[in-house]
């Protein structure tokens, strides 16, 4: 018999007592009984949950209007794995990732499932309580706890102070607050092995040598931050997310120096990574962090990084013989083109067009595109992608060439790139309510495919201003894509999401692009959720922040290769789940694909496939 303990999570920034009739109190059968399940916490602010007590009946979750409430029950016997917890009624971590000497471990899973708190731990940034909370247990008592298993000498080692950790944050924006100085003066600060200028002029940095890093942009100091990493003399290095703010072309040139100065090394490499591609890449092994988010966290065994990213992607994990989702997430496999069922008609076209920003200029091909298409814009950055959409939404006025329908006959919805507080005023319930009061009915079918997906219901009332910077982005583009237009604009709109909720915004907005017959435009960095998401795609070339040039729509297959040969980088297709994935440069697949001018959409079989 399988013996279950309630594991109760309150969010005390939800929670708001004094706001609401406590019938999650008064309505508890326990404690109409006098026997105490949940009880106001002394400092009236927030409710307490006495897990001990507490028989899971769920009265108090659906009673509380503000969902600042969550219960769930797991086995007993996931209480013996409990590695940390922040409090009573908070978050708990079962398990860590095991590092391995001389192998890159990527981490995929959710946000806020605990990948940045295993990076914390690992880091000795954060000491695991053991769910002891209430004191400061010693580090014996975590090596103890580890005794058997490869995190027993490494947290000996930690704690005895004998291992050096190089540690990339994953909030980068948030450096220029506490650091102060050039890029070069920075570096050499942080170069413990007389490297910093080589890899600068690796990664793209001697141009910006010696700009202050107040007013470099996110991509420079995501450059910056990984180059400071690698040039320390570390045992762990540790990467959260270095792919943010980046795009492909420096996605893949930066996964190929971290591999270069530290995959064949004597220490520990870990990356937390959301682009399936660069994960794919990078790794050496997998391990997959899931559960709920915000409530409790489970670390998997560490799979190959085949099996490890596909085993996610089916939502089945063997080794645990626990499903982690109802279904599956398949990506297409086109041999040539989409398949188009029915006539097309076309919804917008422009003439060639021109644009000049600055010393920045831009020419795009003239194109037109149809009802019913979502229309990937791929390229560096700097290069004129988000130029072109902000013409498309009437923000800029081109110097020569027009668009047909602009501001007439077409309405448009535009998700800008970079999103900040201060678009949002008010609650989440009434910024969408704004954008469509419908899509806050319960019964409606953008409430449940929207709102609930993007769990955007359990924020309802939360002001904007309070939001973190995914639970943000989530909010702009639900805002974006519930409102009734004929054009959808989303400037990249994976920042920020984890993987099932990039792959749930892609599903959402196909959609509703296929029921409605609108169309949309779709600037992302992740080749991953471009090749799941687009019909047709634009390749944008040139020189970033100089000038750019794009094409006009071409089908996937086309622009795919136009696009990664000029990177130099070819793809496979991985035969179980679809997902593309980068082949390992100079391999035989890679020397072949190059050879026939087939970068992206080459069929591979079982037998053929490489690790």
């Amino acid at each position: 018999m399988i013996i279950m303990v309630r594991v109760a999570v309150v969010d005390k920034d939800l929670c708001k007592p004094s706001k609401c009739n406590l019938e999650c109190i008064r309505f508890c059968p326990l404690n109409r009984r006098r026997k105490i399940a949940i009880e106001l916490h002394e400092s009236r602010k927030y409710v307490v949950i006495h897990e001990e007590t507490c028989i899971g009946c769920g009265i108090c979750v659906k009673k509380c209007p503000y969902k600042a409430i969550t219960i769930v029950n797991l086995p007993d016997e996931w209480e013996r794995k409990v590695v940390h917890r922040y409090g009573k009624n908070a978050f708990k971590l079962y398990g860590l990732p095991t590092p391995v000497k001389g192998k890159i471990l990527g981490i995929i899973g959710k946000n806020g499932s605990g990948k940045t708190t295993s990076l914390r731990i690992l880091a000795g940034e954060l000491k695991p309580n053991l769910g002891n909370y209430e004191k400061d247990v010693e580090w014996s008592e975590v090596v103890k706890y580890f005794r058997g298993t490869e995190l027993q000498n490494y947290f000996k080692d930690l704690s005895a102070g004998k291992m050096r950790v190089a540690h990339k944050i994953q909030y980068v924006e948030l450096v220029p607050r506490f650091i102060k100085g050039t890029v070069g003066e920075l570096l050499l600060k942080a170069d413990d092995k007389g490297i910093a200028k080589e890899i600068a002029e690796e990664i793209g940095l001697t141009k910006i040598w010696d700009r202050k890093i107040n007013v470099i942009s996110g991509g420079e100091l995501q450059k910056l931050l990984i180059a400071a990493t690698i040039s320390k003399d570390a045992n762990v290095y540790l990467f959260d997310e270095p792919s943010s703010y980046l795009d492909v072309r420096e996605r893949i040139r930066m996964a190929k120096i971290i591999r270069k100065y530290l995959a064949s090394k004597n220490n520990y490499v870990i990356v937390v990574e959301h682009d399936l591609a660069v994960l794919d890449y990078l790794s050496d092994l997998v391990t997959v962090i899931y559960g709920e988010p915000g409530v409790y966290g489970i670390v998997s065994k560490p799979y190959s990084t085949k099996n490890g990213i596909n085993y996610f992607l089916e939502g089945y994990l063997p080794a645990e013989n626990m499903r982690i989702r109802s279904e599956p997430i398949k990506f297409h496999v086109y041999g040539h083109e989409k398949q188009v069922t029915k006539k097309q008609e076309e919804a917008i076209k422009w003439t060639n067009i021109e644009k000049k920003l600055g010393e920045f200029s831009l020419k795009v091909e003239a194109g037109k595109a149809n009802k019913g298409e979502v229309i990937g814009l791929l390229g560096p950055n700097g290069i004129g992608k988000t130029t072109f959409v902000r013409i498309l939404a009437g923000e800029l006025k081109p110097e020569k060439g027009e668009i047909s329908g602009r501001n007439t006959k077409y309405t448009i919805s535009y998700k800008p790139q970079y999103v900040s507080p201060k678009m949002f005023d008010g609650t989440v319930r009434k910024i969408l309510k704004e954008a469509n009061p419908d899509a806050l009915n319960p019964t409606s079918w953008l409430y449940s495919e929207v709102i609930r997906k993007l769990r955007l219901n359990k924020l309802l009332d939360q002001n904007a201003s309070d939001l973190s910077g995914g639970e943000l982005q989530k909010l702009a583009i639900a805002s974006c894509l519930i409102k009734q237009a004929d054009i959808y604009l989303l400037d990249e709109p994976s920042a920020y999401l984890d993987v099932e909720e990039r792959l749930t915004v892609a599903k959402v907005l196909r959609k509703i692009v296929e029921e409605k017959e609108a169309l949309a435009f779709v600037v992302e960095h992740d080749v991953s959720i471009q090749d799941y998401i687009s019909d047709k795609i634009m390749v944008f070339k040139g020189e970033p922040g100089v000038h750019g040039e794009a094409t006009k729509p071409l089908p996937l297959r086309t622009s795919m290769n136009m696009f990664l040969k000029d990177l130099g980088i070819t793809f496979r297709r991985d035969p179980q789940t679809g997902r593309p994935r980068v082949n390992k440069e100079g391999s035989y697949l890679d020397r072949y694909q190059k050879s026939i001018g087939e970068y992206y959409y080459i069929p591979i079989k079982p037998e053929l496939e490489e690790e």
